[in-house]
């Protein structure tokens, strides 16, 4: 079970995160998906999730990758430190593209119930990069 449990979780990081297939996201998350995450008061479903990336990073990210650096499965649970790199060409947040590349720090835990997300718990470093950014783009 963890190594297909694994398998899901890098499906979703490659044609999710990165291709933004619809797809494949109605395949792997599930109807009753919970973002532990997600800020208070901010929505915690399903289609927050899909938002996340279609709407706030694939749009502010060219050339938008996932690099896997460790992965950790126990019973229906996988633990996986990534990277997402791209070059900053799209709005973000309020700061306008700066052209600048981007690396986001990911550590995340995805409850896996029959190949599919049902819960997520994550920490990443995007508040850091946007306040980077935005400094970036008041010194141009």
């Amino acid at each position: 079970m963890g190594e297909s449990n694994k398998a899901v979780v890098r499906r979703f990081n490659q044609q999710v995160i990165v291709a933004g297939d619809r797809a494949a996201f109605e395949a792997l998350v599930a109807l009753d998906f919970i973002n532990h995450s997600a800020p208070p008061g901010a929505p915690r479903d399903r289609e927050s999730l899909w938002h996340t990336f279609d709407a706030l990073l694939r749009p502010a990210f060219s050339s938008l990758q996932v690099e896997i650096e460790e992965q950790v499965a126990e019973g229906d649970r996988v633990a996986t430190r990534k990277i997402i790199t791209g070059v900053h060409t799209g709005a973000l947040m309020g700061v306008a593209a700066t052209g600048l590349p981007v690396r986001i720090q990911v550590m995340d835990i995805v409850q896996i119930v029959e190949g599919q997300y049902l819960a997520h718990w994550g920490m990443n470093s995007l508040a850091a990069v946007v306040a980077q950014l935005r400094e970036a783009s008041q010194r141009a």
